[in-house]
């Protein structure tokens, strides 16, 4: 036992629940369908029928539609302001570098 001035931390105790976790989720897991088969139609995504091999593909832009549409204000500027080139993302790290330390600095003092 170690004792830590607010409290004490036993290695035993956080064996304890670690295996009684592990217990726990061999309970739950035993407990699911016994019919699942792995590398059968089973694993395959159902999207509503029989689409073709290229609408089984759901595009990030489809999933995060309601982010991107809520946040076109701010994203908008950022994708016409973006060159690709590392040497304008390095500026703007060392530039906004900058400012936090002056900020942080100007706090201090």
């Amino acid at each position: 036992m170690l004792d830590t001035g607010s409290g004490f931390w036993s290695p035993l105790w956080w064996i304890a629940a670690l295996g009684a976790a592990g217990l726990v989720v061999l309970i739950i897991r035993a407990r699911g369908r016994s019919d699942y088969q792995k590398g059968t139609e089973q694993v395959k995504p159902f999207l509503s029928g029989q689409p073709e091999v290229e609408k089984q593909h759901v595009r990030a832009s489809n999933v995060y539609w309601g982010f991107l549409e809520a946040l076109k204000g701010y994203y908008r500027p950022l994708v016409q302001s973006h060159t690709g080139l590392i040497n304008d993302y390095t500026t703007w790290f060392l530039g906004v570098l900058v400012l936090v330390g002056v900020l942080i600095l100007g706090m201090g003092g």
